[in-house]
């Protein structure tokens, strides 16, 4: 991707990027009164709300639509900041434009669809914009990346990804999964494309948005995304996730910002940690070519004796004796539970395929 970082509004060598703002847009006394107070917060940098809410179920607050967009040309007047919206559709982006909203954002409804990114990039063709993309409600780290090619396809250099975490169904406190490892991979595979984290649609309730918001700036993302109400209590959606911009403000005077680079001695000691962790990952990668050496062994000795691959007395003994050592040893229950099932997952189909080619 042709990314160039968005610096017209955003100074790279000062982190994080701020971006706040309401949920939805209520009404224009709402709007022009939480903007006025995080007008005052110098940190912040781009008021956000949305105007088309479509919700899960009919009959709620769907959002106030384009006359919300006459709101924010005051926001940006009155206040100087800068302003943005997410768009759905094409009829979106050409409504916003023509309104001077600087920056357009896909929700991650949206991205999970490439015929609708399809419709929107067409529709910002040729227009100097600064566009983020959430990522989909699911974990797939190829959707997200081919939402924001097809933007980049279009002709839109200044490109932010928004991490929003992910929905998944195993009990979490946070209304959204993290999955930080799938942000990072994305840092990893475009390094120039800043990573914007909305700690709101994360943690889905206000008193979490402090550690994830110190996990964010920890992990070297470049920005934060908060949803902010002059008075969360009455918000029309998503109220457990919205806080006060004097909240805000105490949110970003608690966080602890780290160096990104540190002085010779501290690299040259990191530099020693790194190469003590690759040597480490070495051995590990033997150990693990030799435990599948010998379960090819055993998958050779289950065909020629005609026994059954599964052997499920034999593998819970595995899940017991692995967890209780594991642990003992300090590692996390969870991460073992991950790890077992993935290296019995790929000896089941190792074994499978010496029964297949008998």
């Amino acid at each position: 991707m042709d990314i160039a970082i968005p610096g017209a509004f955003w100074n790279t060598k000062k982190f994080p990027l701020i971006i706040a703002g309401p949920c939805s847009a209520e009404s224009e006394e709402q709007v022009l009164r939480t903007a006025r107070q995080l007008a005052e917060i110098p940190e912040v940098k781009v008021f956000r709300s949305g105007l088309w809410k479509p919700r899960t179920r009919p009959g709620s607050f769907e959002g106030v639509g384009e006359k919300g967009l006459l709101w924010l040309e005051k926001v940006k007047a009155e206040t100087g900041l800068l302003t943005t919206v997410e768009v759905a559709r094409p009829d979106h982006v050409e409504l916003a434009l023509k309104h001077g909203i600087d920056i357009l954002w896909l929700g991650a409804r949206t991205v999970v669809n490439p015929f609708v990114v399809q419709e929107l990039a067409e529709a910002m063709k040729g227009v100097p914009i600064t566009v983020m993309v959430k990522n989909p409600i699911i974990p797939d780290i190829k959707l997200w990346i081919g939402a924001l090619e097809r933007i980049n396809n279009a002709g839109i250099r200044q490109l932010l990804a928004i991490h929003r975490g992910f929905h998944y169904f195993e009990k979490s406190p946070f209304r959204n999964a993290p999955m930080w490892e799938i942000p990072i991979e994305l840092k990893r595979l475009a390094p120039q494309l800043p990573i914007i984290v909305d700690p709101s649609h994360i943690c889905g309730r206000s008193d979490l948005l402090q550690e994830i918001s110190q996990k964010a700036v920890d992990l070297e993302m470049d920005g934060l995304m908060l949803e902010v109400h002059e008075n969360p209590e009455t918000a029309l959606t998503d109220a457990a996730q919205q806080i006060t911009p004097e909240t805000l403000k105490l949110l970003l005077k608690n966080l602890i910002l780290r160096k990104r680079t540190g002085n010779p001695d501290f690299e040259n000691r990191l530099e020693a940690l790194r190469t003590e962790i690759d040597k480490l990952d070495g051995e590990l990668l033997q150990i693990l070519a030799k435990r599948l050496e010998i379960i090819d062994e055993i998958g050779d000795y289950k065909r020629d004796n005609n026994i059954t691959i599964l052997q499920m007395k034999r593998w819970a003994g595995i899940i017991t004796d692995r967890l209780s050592i594991g642990t003992h040893l300090g590692l996390d229950e969870q991460f073992l539970k991950r790890l077992l099932n993935l290296i019995h997952k790929e000896s089941i189909q190792r074994q499978t395929k010496i029964f297949n080619n008998k």
